[in-house]
């Protein structure tokens, strides 16, 4: 009886041709290969956050179930964050990080089927499974598989992959809905995922795997998933139920931190913790912590706000706003080029990131006193700001959060960072988009009370409306109605522009306040 052979073991005999590549050659595949995979989360949630008006309208949804849609990729994804050492140990990084690869295809074919909010959110639970921990995985394979003179290059690479998924991303998403329909933003990351799966089994090593590593501890897991759900959901309901129920939104909330607190107390005290958080209370790495959730809040509230401000609010072409989009991304891409040239010749990092802080904040005011009727290039100063704060804030972090860690510390302290990055990344999204309905219909009341108390203004104008519609051929009745819908149109555009104004000041007042506590911490320098 003829043994059976893996077909995935029969591809990698036949690219026996890797083995031709010489050492350096083979070298900068795995770097590029590592740069990739990361990348392919990066775009795919730069993707669904830049479409996500369109996403959500597909599925007829709204935006607290956004918030939910946000709040399943985020916990999928921390849960595995979490498992992601005992995973690599397990199974080993090629396997591991395969079949999470694998794993995120699937749920990225069951998002682009999805019909409904059930089938959404679970799709993306398991996006958040399959992809969560590629960042981290790939971030420690930089540092396990490449010696000290082989890292900055791989380093490099590896940062350039994730900017350049960034800058792709937007512009990306944009012209697949503009030609095509909402689902296409998720076919389109299939391509860049199947070739890192393949490259992950074709590159990547066995040697961590292991059989003797304990089984996966499922209560802590299980207690900080729970904590984590309960606590984006108290304040993603705040902003409807703080008034009506305010009882319930505090009790929801203490519970979830109440969970934090005993999942926080029993890592600390376990011998062998999910999280190692006694090796990581270093004042350097904790303040730089911080800043990581800062600066993930403020840049992904940015990123939720702007093509609904530019497409909707503004009227700007959904390809315009994909690609005004893609040129921030873009002066980030070559901010990064510039600073790691002249990095080195830094002693001081803190003046850049302050800086990076007050342009953002800049930035954000830019946008927030926009009129209705400018063109795309008035934001321009405004796009420029907004690319130049990832290079100058979130790189210099970076640096001085992990430069003073090594080994294991270094692993479980990205663990921690890119946690931190979930969280942030899931809760900015989630309160943008509540925040800007209910700060939306609040200024729509206003807008038609305004109207109300000024009837011989509203009755001229829908009378010249109405006169410039019958010239064209329309009848009277048919006038009529096309005026009416022409006003509450205006309405609402006026109304989404103010709340995305709104929320923009917000920001900027964000930024401010993380710049002055940049300025009096002395733990970053």
């Amino acid at each position: 009886m003829t043994a059976q052979v893996d077909p995935w073991h029969r591809l990698r005999a036949r690219l026996r041709w890797l083995r031709l590549l010489s050492h350096q050659q083979r070298q900068t595949l795995i770097m590029m290969l590592l740069a990739l995979a990361t990348g392919v989360e990066f775009l795919e949630n730069i993707m669904f956050v830049f479409a996500s008006s369109h996403i959500v309208g597909g599925i007829d949804a709204d935006p607290r179930s956004f918030a939910l849609v946000q709040a399943a990729y985020a916990v999928g994804s921390m849960l595995m964050i979490l498992k992601q050492q005992w995973l690599a140990q397990r199974f080993g990084y090629r396997y591991y990080l395969t079949g999470s690869l694998m794993l995120f295809m699937a749920g990225t074919l069951a998002a682009a089927t999805s019909t409904g909010l059930t089938q959404m959110v679970g799709a993306r639970f398991v996006q958040g499974v399959g992809g969560g921990a590629l960042f981290t995985s790939c971030r420690i394979l930089v540092n396990l598989m490449f010696g000290p003179a082989e890292r900055p290059r791989a380093s490099r690479i590896f940062m350039l992959g994730i900017f350049g998924a960034s800058t792709l991303g937007p512009a990306f998403a944009a012209e697949l809905v503009d030609r095509g329909v909402w689902q296409d933003v998720f076919y389109g990351v299939l391509p860049f995922a199947a070739v890192a799966a393949l490259g992950a089994w074709l590159l990547l090593p066995d040697a961590e795997a292991r059989d003797d590593v304990e089984g996966p501890a499922l209560g802590p897991l299980l207690l900080f998933g729970v904590a984590i759900v309960a606590l984006q959901a108290s304040l993603t309901e705040a902003r409807f139920d703080i008034f009506s129920h305010p009882v319930r939104v505090a009790v929801i909330a203490v519970i979830a931190l109440a969970l934090l607190g005993v999942f926080v107390w029993q890592q600390w005290h376990h011998d062998t913790p999910v999280l190692r958080l006694r090796s990581l209370s270093d004042p350097v790495f904790l303040t730089g912590l911080a800043m990581y959730f800062v600066y993930y809040m403020i840049n992904n509230l940015s990123a939720y706000v702007f093509p609904i401000y530019a497409e909707q609010a503004l009227r700007f072409p959904l390809a315009t706003t994909g690609w005004l989009n893609t040129l921030a991304a873009a002066i980030s891409l070559a901010g990064i080029w510039v600073y790691l040239k002249v990095a080195r010749r830094l002693k001081h990092k803190k003046p850049l990131m302050v800086t990076g802080l007050f342009v953002m904040a800049g930035a954000m005011t830019w946008f927030s006193f926009m009129p209705p009727d400018i063109g795309p290039s008035a934001l321009a100063l405004g796009l420029i700001g907004k690319g130049l704060f990832g290079v100058l804030v979130i790189i210099p972090i970076a640096g001085l959060t992990f430069g003073s860690l090594r080994g294991d510390d270094f692993a479980h302290g990205y663990r921690s960072k890119n946690l931190i990055r979930q969280i942030a990344s899931s809760f900015a999204s989630a309160l943008g988009a509540v925040l800007l309905q209910n700060r939306q219909f609040a200024v729509h009341t206003s807008l038609v009370h305004a109207i109300g108390q000024r009837p011989a203004e509203a009755d001229q104008w829908m009378h010249m409306a109405q006169t410039a519609l019958v010239s064209r051929g329309f009848e009277t009745s048919q006038a009529h109605a096309g005026a009416l819908a022409q006003l509450a149109a205006m309405v609402d555009q006026q109304a989404r522009l103010i709340a995305c104004e709104d929320l923009y000041r917000l920001i900027a007042v964000l930024a401010l306040a993380a710049a002055v506590f940049m300025l009096v911490q002395r733990r970053l320098d």
